[in-house]
Parts: C-alpha cells; structure tokens; sequence
C-alpha cells in the first residue's frame, strides 16, 4: 500500500502524514501536556500506600493493579524524572530520586522477568543519563549507586538465556525458557548501558559472557523470528506483521511457531507489540550506531566462540559476522515494521489494538478516518501510538544518518503527525480528577482486563502506566528536538 502525496499530507491507506508538522509547532501542545502532567505524578504518589502493588491502568480514572509482575514500577517512577527534565521543578527530580531508592533496588537483582529495560532503564537509568548530562549535579556517590545498579542489571538481564538451534539465542520472557517476547528488544538497554559501563556477565569457570554479544544475538533472533518480511513463511506472511511471542522447543532449541498473549492470535498483529518492535529497533539502530564497527565484531567473534560455534552462528549469512551486517539486519526489521505501522493505524496515527481483532469488518474504512476510541466494536490503543511515534521519529534521525533523506522525512513526519494526535483531545487527560495522562489505552483485551464504562461496548476513555510514561517520554525527544538541543538517547554517546 504505497503512499502518494496530496497536498501537503502524504496520505497512503491509513495514516495521512502532515508534512507541514515541525517540533517547534508542537511545543505549545508539549507545554500544555505537562502543566496537566505535574498534578497527576503528585497527586498518585500521594494517593498510592507504600505497602500496595505497582499502579497499572486506570479504572473509572484511578489507577489500579493488575498483572503478572510490578514491571510498571519504573515507569510511574521515570514519569517523574521525566516531568523535572520537561520543567526543571525540582519537586519532581526529588520524588524520582526518592522513589528510586525506596522501591527500585530489589528490581536491580529481579531474575524472574524479562523487563529490565522498563524498569531500570526508567529509573536508574534516568538519573544517570540526567546527570551525565549535567541536568542533575550527582554526587560521586549518588552516580556510583545508578551505575552499579545498571551494571547489575544488565548482567542479571543477560543471565536469562535460551541458546537455539543453529547458535545464537535470546532473553527468554516469564513464560519460560521457550518464550521470545517482540517487546524484550527495549530490555536490550540494560545490556548496552552495561556493557559501556564495562560490565560482562561472568559464568561457569569465570567465563566472562560479554552483554554487548549476547545484545546482537537477542535482536537478530527478534528480526528472525518475531517480524515478517512477506517472504512466504507461512500463509499469512506479510511484510512487517510482528508476532507478540515466538515459541521453541525447550529440548532442542528449534523454533515452532508464533503466538499472542495479549493480542488477538498468533496470525494477526497486536499493535502495540508492533509498536515495541519499532522502537525497540530504532534505539538499538541509535546505540550500535555509535560504537566503532571494530568493537561490534569483536563482540559478535566472542558471541561465536561462547556457543562453541563460529562467529556466523545464527545467521543466514558470514556477512552478519560484520557491524554492517547486523545493522543492516536490524534496519530491515525496523524499516519493515514501520511501514507496516503507518499501513495499518488509522488516519490520525492511532491503531486498534490488533489488525486481526474479529469486530474490524463492522468499521468500514476505518482506516481512512481517524480512529474513534468510542466506537462500538473494537478498543482503539493510544499507547501504542505514543511507542511507535518515538520509534518513528528515532529511525528517521537515523535514516537522515544514512543520507536517506526522502525515508527520513517521511518518519520524522509521521511522527510528529501521530504526537500532534496524542497531545490534544480527545486522547490528552484534561481532567484533573483523572489520574491518566493519556486516554483510550488498551492493557489485555483477551483477558478482559480492560474496564468497560457503563453505555460502552469497548473499552475507552482510561489510561495506562506505560502509555503516560511514553507520552512523556515522546514529548521530551521532540522538545529537545524543537530547541535544537542534543538528543535524547539511553546511551553515553560522548567520545
């Protein structure tokens, strides 16, 4: 579904791209975001008992728990880190700060999930970069403890391993050794932040693992197994589909097939696992594009010979045993999963929740409208929106890189399109009895888990952990980007 230019929007199926946009006209709606942002970080801190769970989603628009692990933690915590570095208020840094310290360290050493880079990278991993960036005058002792902290969790993040057929292997999900999760790839944070920090993992016989190797290794597995490329895998193969799981036989380590936890079925596309897929790519593009190729192979070499095979282990080709070929390798996986995103989101840029969800053959030409969350068949997923437009705009900044300059625009584009959307009613929380920043957020539409208002047919008008802190987050890089500043990436990208 090619797109073609009308006007000043590049309109294809779906999303109608304002080519018009810059960052600097969203600053006004970005400034308006956070005045509403700063009442509902105090307001719930306030509100929330030290003894309770992690808030997860709004319910009636109170935020409430629900879920198989406090991977939401982070961010409710990096939400706040995020309002100082928006603002300046202090308030908000020392919060953060004290947050991190009462309700972080047990996650630092948490073995049991594969969710390090939500929680430790929002966390630990936001002081650090704050004050690596002179945004917070830390304390020797104060940025000690954030990168020993990142240090752990790399190593204990890399620990959870599953070697597969033919070499390689990937960070298994908490379903089991069996379970490649697509949204893992932003975990690959805490490696990367890790290894520059200097760290390995250290295993059997004081064999030191190295976290940048085993980094390559999960993302290659992601853009093998996890993303299609419509090249005839399986009958319903289309170029940039992402499967939310891909499972393996435990025994010997073959790939089976792929499935869904929280998306319609293992043959459609939840979105938001889709929106994982490209931002999780695109930040990985970013960091390994600042290292020198030299330090890549070497990474890749070691990855070889630790899983007793050669460094080409895993790959279709001797060529990935090179920088420039698993970059290329993750490129096309990025590439392929955001054209799919602006194919299959509504006009506006927000998507349903799954491209296979059974109610879609009643919006006709939904695609070709803007979505409306208060339709009477299938959930719309404002979360997903707010990933996936950070996503956009990082591959964009990294095909500009590349000298694509038509690619480039396009992206960026499509990004500012999709934050013009989410930045404005009827998707931004005006209402400062709702602790949401965000509306129309979709958390497991199989489980039912989404509260579905009185004279409602799906769930609508609540708001989700993950979504408000994206939100954030997707406001932050394009400001930076408005005021001409440095960008805003996880990583130490000085000399």
């Amino acid at each position: 579904m090619a797109a073609f230019t009308c006007g000043s929007s590049d309109i294809g199926m779906a999303v109608h791209i304002d080519n018009r946009l810059t960052p600097a006209a969203l600053l006004p709606a970005v400034n308006r975001l956070f005045a509403l942002s700063a009442g509902k970080i105090v307001g719930l801190d306030r509100r929330w008992p030290a003894g309770r769970g992690t808030p997860v989603f709004t319910v009636k628009g109170r935020y409430a728990c629900r879920g198989w692990t406090e991977w939401t933690r982070g961010f409710q915590i990096g939400s706040a880190l995020l309002q100082y570095e928006a603002t300046g208020d202090g308030v908000f840094l020392e919060l953060g700060r004290r947050q991190t310290i009462a309700r972080m360290p047990a996650h630092v050493s948490h073995m049991g999930v594969h969710d390090h880079g939500f929680n430790i990278g929002s966390t630990y991993g936001n002081l650090w970069r704050l004050a690596r960036e002179g945004r917070w005058d830390a304390s020797p002792g104060e940025r000690g403890v954030c990168e020993l902290a990142l240090r752990v969790s790399g190593a204990v993040q890399a620990a959870r391993w599953t070697r597969i057929a033919g070499g390689g292997g990937f960070i298994y999900s908490f379903n089991g050794p069996h379970s490649l999760f697509v949204d893992t790839l932003r975990s690959l944070r805490s490696l990367a932040v890790a290894h520059q920090l200097g760290h390995v993992l250290m295993g059997e016989r004081d064999a030191a693992i190295s976290l940048l190797g085993r980094l390559l290794d999960h993302a290659r597995a992601t853009a093998t197994y996890a993303v299609y490329y419509g090249t005839g895998r399986d009958a319903y193969d289309v170029r940039g589909r992402v499967a939310h799981e891909s499972i393996f036989n435990g025994n010997d380590g073959q790939y089976r097939c792929p499935n869904s936890q929280q998306g319609y079925s293992p043959f459609s596309t939840w979105t938001r696992g889709l929106a994982w897929a490209i931002l999780g790519f695109a930040e990985q593009l970013e960091f390994l594009g600042s290292l020198p190729a030299v330090e890549i192979e070497r990474a890749l070499e070691a990855s070889g010979r630790a899983g007793g095979r050669a460094s080409t282990r895993g790959c279709r080709s001797g060529a990935e045993a090179t920088a420039g070929g698993v970059m290329e390798r993750l490129r096309r996986a990025a590439l392929a999963t955001a054209d799919y995103y602006l194919e299959v989101a509504c006009a506006d840029g927000i998507p349903v929740w799954d491209t296979g969800a059974p109610g879609l053959h009643r919006l006709e030409e939904f695609a070709s409208r803007p979505a409306d969350p208060y339709n009477r068949w299938e959930p719309v997923d404002s979360s997903a929106a707010a990933i996936a437009a950070q996503g956009l705009w990082r591959l964009g900044v990294c095909e500009a890189g590349r000298g694509e300059r038509a690619r480039a625009r396009r992206y960026r584009q499509a990004a500012l399109t999709v934050a013009r959307t989410l930045f404005a009613e009827p998707y931004l929380s005006v209402d400062a009895r709702h602790e949401g920043l965000v509306l129309h957020s979709v958390y497991h539409r199989p489980n039912g888990w989404d509260y579905v208002a009185p004279g409602q047919k799906v769930p609508n008008g609540e708001s989700s952990m993950w979504g408000d802190y994206h939100a954030r987050e997707l406001a932050v890089v394009l400001a930076r980007a408005a005021r001409g500043e440095p960008r805003h990436v996880f990583f130490d990208e000085r000399p």
